[in-house]
């Protein structure tokens, strides 16, 4: 698995992705769209920072205690930073399109969403230095560095 690990996180140096990763999240973004995985799996639209124009990014999510999370498997990176501008405001695609708020986790409520994370979200896996298998404590330790965000729907006609 280490080769395998390897390739993907030379996909994101420097925490943006290469042209493979590029092409590679279109096609997921397509995947998504239609519906095709189970409900972990989305596509995040938010607007883009300096443009204005909408950015899509396919994301696994985590769920714990009945709430579903994002989780930045990059640290800070494009997408957080677009979340953050657009004040938590974004639309989620499976199938069809939900509209939902993205609350920011604090740093000390993170490590059970980021294990959970790990352990469902393969891809995620080669970018966060702490082991599935480990306790909670252990993901304690770099919870400052992967932002977390709750996923709130927001109520239809709002």
């Amino acid at each position: 698995m280490g080769r395998q690990d390897d390739r993907l996180r030379a996909m994101y140096l420097g925490r943006h992705g290469n042209g493979t990763a590029r092409r590679f999240a279109r096609f997921w973004a397509v995947v998504h769209q239609l519906g095709l995985l189970p409900r972990r799996w989305v596509t995040l639209e938010v607007p883009g920072r300096r443009t204005g124009r909408m950015t899509r990014f396919p994301l696994g999510m985590a769920d714990v205690g009945g709430q579903w999370y994002l989780v930045s498997m990059l640290g800070e990176c494009h997408w957080v930073a677009n979340v953050r501008a657009a004040a938590g405001a974004a639309t989620l695609r499976r199938g069809r399109a939900r509209r939902v708020t993205l609350v920011e986790v604090p740093v000390a409520e993170r490590a059970a969403v980021i294990r959970r994370y790990v352990q469902k979200v393969p891809g995620g896996r080669p970018h966060i230095p702490v082991d599935r298998h480990q306790p909670v404590a252990a993901f304690e330790a770099i919870a400052a560095d992967f932002p977390v965000f709750r996923v709130v729907p927001v109520p239809p006609g709002t």
